[in-house]
């Protein structure tokens, strides 16, 4: 996927503005058609599946880095239940979160940080407070295998490394966490100059793997992603040097009670031991982690 990097003063951070309509991951896609789908199998004709009713959609809202984990849960609960229909948008979960705000008829949102999800509790929009799902983990990732072995201080001062990619700060959390863990380090007025922000993590990670950037600070779950495995190299970026990344979902009010069922059907999934081994594999910590 190309993108265009707006470049601007060599001292101020690049900005990389996303596509007016951000295009649905193939899975995805085909969640949302399986009803249809499961009419045409059935030997139905054009006429028939039209006089179906519409199966209620669950529309999803979830943050970048979760796009893979969630995809693949999708995939094994629409073979479960064939026919479900599921809609899921990914973005970063400050821009989600207002989207919501202001009415985005999304039903269940995952976000990245839950203090995004506690303000749309807090406004009075869900049904319960934010509940963890998971923590995720920060990594500093580059397609040079020995660049990515250094540590963080030098990969930042490596003369190689004209651009170094973030998610926007603004309203990414990975990109908060990742400002915060230069700043700890004393790298941030350093790196300033070289940044590249991407609207979220996830365009992040791929000015990475396109060269766009030589290095930077992206989701582990996204470098442990099958599209991205092995094509970039990647260390873990201490804890203790930016604030938790606590994963948390919400249901919206507005969700009707045949979606709710559905949302309930994956967040019971995601919590199964299936879910949280394919979580886990993805680099996500378990709730039960995330709180100890």
């Amino acid at each position: 996927m190309a993108f265009k990097t707006f470049l601007q003063h060599q001292h101020r951070p690049v900005l990389v503005r996303p596509r007016p309509r951000a295009r649905l991951h193939q899975p995805t896609r085909r969640a949302v058609l399986a009803g249809a789908a499961s009419v045409a199998a059935a030997g139905l004709g054009p006429e028939a599946a039209e006089a179906q009713p519409a199966a209620p959609v669950l529309t999803i809202a979830a943050a970048s880095d979760l796009r893979y984990a969630l995809d693949e849960l999708l995939q094994i609960l629409q073979a479960q239940q064939p026919g479900l229909a599921v809609e899921a948008v990914y973005g970063s979960s400050g821009k989600l979160s207002t989207q919501l705000l202001n009415g985005a008829p999304f039903g269940l949102f995952f976000s990245a940080d839950r203090g995004y999800a506690q303000v749309l509790f807090d406004a009075g929009l869900c049904t319960q407070a934010p509940v963890v799902y998971a923590r995720g983990h920060l990594v500093a990732a580059s397609r040079d295998a020995a660049l990515a072995r250094l540590p963080l201080r030098e990969i930042v001062h490596n003369a190689a490394v004209k651009h170094f990619a973030i998610a926007n700060p603004q309203h990414a959390p990975y990109g908060q966490r990742a400002r915060e863990a230069l700043q700890q380090q004393g790298l941030w007025d350093r790196v300033v100059p070289r940044l590249v922000l991407g609207d979220n993590v996830t365009q992040a990670a791929q000015f990475i793997d396109t060269g766009a950037a030589q290095a930077g600070l992206v989701a582990r779950s996204l470098v442990l992603a099958p599209s991205l495995r092995g094509r970039l190299a990647w260390q873990a970026i201490p804890s203790a040097w930016h604030s938790p990344l606590e994963q948390a979902w919400v249901l919206m009010k507005r969700t009707g009670s045949a979606a709710q069922q559905r949302a309930a059907q994956l967040l019971a999934l995601m919590q199964s031991p299936t879910g949280q081994a394919l979580m886990q594999r993805y680099g996500f910590e378990s709730p039960g982690a995330a709180q100890r």
